[in-house]
């Protein structure tokens, strides 16, 4: 949506089947739509993780943006306090915090090439990764948790995550990011569990 009040008038339309617990408009407000104990409208159809009906199983942040610009810092400050405390009410580990490109490869591109995921990641709110060895991207894809599906959409969902400067075919480069990043969850994972 173009801003707040557009995103705020469809996200509370009940014939738009749409909705999202929080809404964080272009000045840093945010604003609570659904209570957190509720079920939001916000995911649609994919997975995480092996599991499906994200809707059920998350809260929903929708950021007024566009897509054609970066987020506002006022936007990324409020989203990392808004983050500190559903992480913690919830007991939620920084491998579990996804964007829609995420859990809907090919059918959801938000938040976009112009995340700054690595901001939360060094603020201990996402994951980070550091390039592995380079093994089957599919492989790795897997283990991340990104759903199954086609190939060509598992690679643009892993690229707006961690590289958003790629075209192209799949590189090696690929392969040793995502490599990176299955080694980074598997660690998360194994340490909350």
């Amino acid at each position: 949506m173009s801003d707040a009040p557009s995103a705020r008038a469809r996200l509370c339309d009940a014939q738009a089947e749409v909705s999202a617990h929080w809404l964080i408009g272009e000045d840093g407000g945010a604003e609570a739509l659904v209570s957190e104990d509720r079920r939001a409208w916000h995911a649609g159809a994919g997975a995480w993780q092996g599991r499906e009906d994200v809707n059920s199983r998350s809260i929903g942040i929708e950021i007024a943006n566009p897509g054609d610009r970066p987020f506002t810092a006022r936007q990324m400050d409020a989203l990392t306090d808004l983050l500190r405390g559903i992480m913690a009410r919830w007991r939620i580990g920084p491998d579990s915090v996804i964007g829609h490109s995420d859990m809907a490869p090919g059918r959801k591109i938000d938040p976009g090439p112009r995340f700054d995921w690595q901001r939360l990641a060094h603020e201990g709110l996402a994951l980070w990764p550091d390039d592995g060895p380079d093994r089957p991207l599919a492989e790795s894809l897997d283990i991340i948790g990104y759903p199954g599906g086609d190939p060509e959409l598992r690679l643009a969902a892993f690229r707006l995550r961690f590289r958003p400067w790629a075209h192209g075919l799949e590189t090696a480069e690929d392969r040793r990011g995502a490599a990176g990043a299955a080694e980074l969850y598997q660690r998360e994972r194994k340490h909350a569990g």
